[in-house]
């Protein structure tokens, strides 16, 4: 309690001194970085938990492609996350496995395996931008969103989804990314990131992430219901819906994280 309130007291005291519209000082920080920090720092310890899971393909004329999918996610202290996600239908695609080792400051390491091929494959870096299995998310966007891998700068504040936000602007600082930019919409009482714009390597945006249906675990760990990607430039949506949010559940197997074992998680 004492480091959470010793924390906020420091990124008060940063806001207030720093004006918006990232107008630092010589040598300051931008107050966006401090903005970044806090809200990742309410998602942390959690230590494990699983979520069931929907995805909705949308196509630019309205038509609908459901795949159903159970995740799991192991917290990792002084880096990434682990993240697994398993596909249980339709069954064309019925036990495809994607793994994610999240880093602060390396490259993430992301398997995918297969079983129409009877394989997995390591994702490499400079296709990270593509598309996850047919949907609007990317394999970059499905993994832990450091603070370090990005730079930050606040840029004003606005309303989304009638709720008071930080708005601030974020440059990957890992190689690799299909995005030059992101624009980011922090909620200024829950500390949860609600609507989030992504630019392509052209400086063109290119897709709009928004999220939604927050609810309250654990007296304080904050979850999104839903999540719903929209492809400006193709016309094209993908929603993710969550329920079911079990945390620390004994019936976490840690053997799944690795990525040798992925043909085997069911």
């Amino acid at each position: 309690m004492m480091r959470t309130v010793s924390r906020l007291a420091v990124l008060l005291f940063v806001l207030a001194a720093v004006p918006v519209h990232g107008e630092t000082s010589a040598g300051a920080p931008d107050p966006g970085e401090a903005i970044a920090a806090e809200a990742y720092a309410r998602e942390r310890g959690f230590d494990s938990y699983r979520m069931d899971m929907e995805m909705i393909l949308r196509d630019r004329q309205g038509r609908e492609s459901v795949r159903r999918m159970r995740g799991a996610v192991l917290e990792v202290a002084d880096d990434g996350d682990k993240h697994l996600i398993v596909f249980e239908a339709p069954a064309d695609i019925k036990h495809t496995a994607f793994l994610t080792f999240s880093h602060a400051d390396k490259p993430d390491d992301q398997w995918l395996y297969l079983p129409s091929l009877k394989r997995t494959r390591r994702i490499a870096s400079d296709n990270r931008s593509g598309s996850f299995l047919g949907s609007e998310f990317s394999f970059e966007d499905l993994t832990s969103q450091l603070p370090r891998k990005f730079s930050h700068t606040l840029v004003g504040e606005e309303t989304v989804a009638d709720r008071p936000s930080f708005k601030l602007e974020r440059v990957p600082r890992y190689e690799g990314s299909g995005y030059t930019r992101q624009m980011l919409w922090i909620d200024k009482e829950r500390w949860v990131a609600l609507k989030t714009e992504f630019y392509d390597r052209r400086g063109a945006l290119q897709k709009t992430l928004e999220t939604g249906g927050y609810e309250r675990y654990e007296g304080r760990l904050l979850k999104p219901a839903w999540m719903s990607m929209l492809n400006h430039q193709t016309g094209k949506s993908t929603r993710i819906n969550m329920r079911n949010y079990r945390f620390r559940e004994s019936s976490i197997n840690r053997q799944d994280f690795l990525p040798q074992r992925l043909e085997y998680v069911r």
